[in-house]
């Protein structure tokens, strides 16, 4: 039975808001409960009493972390913009737009991500530098601590014990945070705030401060925050979020991939000197090839996009 009716008039972007926040909030308690059911089947009540086993580091508490990673993608990401869309009585590839993705486009996508890479870098490294005035040491040395304990958490996840780890990486790092976090951010928040704001650029990069910021990491807040915007224009041009996805999983099975080549060399993944070190010329370059790309996508597609409607 199709209970799906097209002519129902939309809820407004505020009230659509409110909805998708109550639903990531009953998703991140359920989920929270989920995961802690699991964790203390596996470990005992000891995880429950110490929680800093599985901020702190401890290898042995490997499989816990990747299970509340997983859990907490699904409940916080996944499912809530899942809900409003049946909540609004719209089929949920209808109402993102889950048009068929086009091999060319997915082409200039991939070329994007690779020639932006350099380039993300450099901005990492610009960011790490970030120091604050006198008056706000304090928030610097609460912030640092921050991005040390999320440093530790992603080096206990990237890590490789077994061959299965791979997989599991690549499901927990970087397929469900592409599906959940751009349902969740470009089709959930960035078009509601499309509608509220009728201004796309207002919408695109408000929904990518918001994006950079739940990361709570702030030494690697503003290349997450262009990332954000890239794949908000993406979605804007496009009006197909397979290509938001695809950008996203790019993004984050590079990290995982390099995680492992690290590892199977034997270099190690908390090393502060682990990045590509291209000489000036070469970040220039990905500047420029990323700009060009960029420009030819939304040219190229402003002709051709119309195709997937």
């Amino acid at each position: 039975m199709d209970f799906i009716q097209r002519d129902k008039e939309e809820n407004s972007a505020y009230v659509q808001l409110l909805i998708l926040a109550g639903y990531a909030l009953a998703g991140a308690i359920v989920s929270s409960i989920i995961g802690i059911i699991l964790l203390i089947s596996l470990y005992g009540m000891e995880v429950i009493t110490d929680p800093q086993n599985l901020a702190g580091g401890n290898p042995a508490y490997l499989d816990g972390l990747k299970i509340i990673q997983i859990f907490t993608t699904i409940g916080l990401f996944l499912l809530p913009p899942i809900f409003l869309a049946l909540t609004e009585r719209r089929k949920v590839g209808f109402f993102y737009g889950f048009g068929k993705p086009l091999g060319m486009v997915m082409l200039f996508v991939l070329l994007i991500m690779f020639f932006s890479l350099p380039m993300m870098e450099y901005i990492a490294i610009l960011n790490q530098k970030m120091t604050l005035p006198g008056f706000l040491k304090g928030m610097e040395h609460w912030m640092r601590e921050k991005e040390d304990e999320a440093a530790r958490t992603t080096v206990m996840l990237l890590t490789v014990r077994q061959p299965y780890d791979f997989i599991v990486n690549l499901l927990a790092i970087a397929i469900l945070p592409a599906i959940g976090e751009e349902l969740m951010f470009r089709g959930g928040i960035q078009r509601s705030f499309m509608k509220m704001f009728r201004n796309p650029h207002v919408a695109i990069w408000i929904t990518a401060i918001i994006f950079s910021a739940i990361h709570v990491q702030f030494f690697g807040f503003f290349p997450r925050l262009l990332l954000g915007a890239l794949f908000g224009y993406i979605y804007l041009w496009t009006r197909n979020l397979w290509y938001t996805m695809f950008a996203h999983f790019l993004n984050n099975g590079y990290a995982v991939c390099m995680a492992l080549y690290m590892q199977k060399h034997n270099m190690p993944l908390d090393a502060s000197d682990n990045t590509m070190n291209f000489h000036w010329y070469g970040y220039l370059l990905s500047f420029i090839f990323t700009a060009l790309l960029i420009y030819y996508f939304k040219k190229s597609y402003s002709k051709h996009g119309k195709q997937l409607d």
